[in-house]
């Protein structure tokens, strides 16, 4: 079965992209199952149930996405397996920018928004730098020079990506997608692959419930930011 993740921050068009993607998918009669992972509330799951495909969704709740999503991906690649899928989507949410859901051998998509400002492919992290396809939504509502300084931005922080323009309203460019999903390599198990960046760390006093403000109460993983003269970045 074949295995691709798809991370970006909340809003980019993530789902619209998938959506348009996976039609053509189901227009070439592949078996596909999606897993969508959110924090508090998502309705995307009926958006993909009702193209009538398996879906699962889970809610993190109080624990960031990306733990959730790899504390239960053995678990999502044997439900999606035991459906008969010949490729499972795994969708997860954007939170703090420092996501880092890809695994070796498997297609990472990340997908971004064109308005977000030329600068944010720097303030991401490795849920761009890690990506094997970097899909870029929303420029039709942008210059093309602004487009253009947008991928090159996108190409600075990963040059081995391929860089693909969507329009998630119109699916335009998704065939491209397409034919890349079709590429990608098929695995037995996900059990025993790897990570390809470490995820964040959040194991601190606030993280165990804790709500009281000061150092006093803060323990575990705990980073302090440097301040006073010369900090001025």
């Amino acid at each position: 079965m074949r295995f691709m993740t798809v991370a970006g921050p909340p809003s980019v068009g993530k789902t619209a992209v998938m959506t348009h993607t996976i039609r053509h998918l189901l227009d070439d009669g592949l078996r596909v199952a999606v897993a969508k992972i959110d924090c508090l509330d998502t309705r995307d799951g009926e958006k993909y149930s009702a193209m009538g495909i398996p879906v699962v969704v889970g809610l993190s709740h109080d624990t960031c996405p990306d733990h959730f999503y790899v504390a239960n991906l053995e678990e999502i690649f044997q439900w999606a397996s035991a459906e008969g899928s010949e490729l499972l989507v795994l969708e997860t949410a954007g939170l703090c920018h420092r996501c880092a859901p890809a695994i070796d051998g498997c297609l990472a998509v990340a997908v971004i928004d064109q308005l977000s400002g030329i600068d944010v492919p720097h303030k991401i992290g490795p849920v761009l730098s890690t990506a094997d396809v970097v899909v870029i939504t929303k420029g039709d509502v942008v210059s093309q020079a602004e487009r253009e300084v947008f991928r090159q931005r996108v190409g600075k922080v990963n040059p081995g990506a391929t860089l693909l323009e969507v329009n998630g309203l119109t699916g335009k460019g998704t065939l491209a997608l397409k034919g890349l999903l079709l590429k990608a390599p098929s695995v037995e198990t996900l059990t025993g692959r790897t990570l390809r960046e470490t995820l964040p760390s959040g194991v601190c006093s606030y993280c165990m419930g804790e709500r009281e403000v000061g150092a006093s109460f803060q323990v575990g993983h705990v980073t302090k930011i440097k301040v006073g003269k010369g900090n001025a970045s």
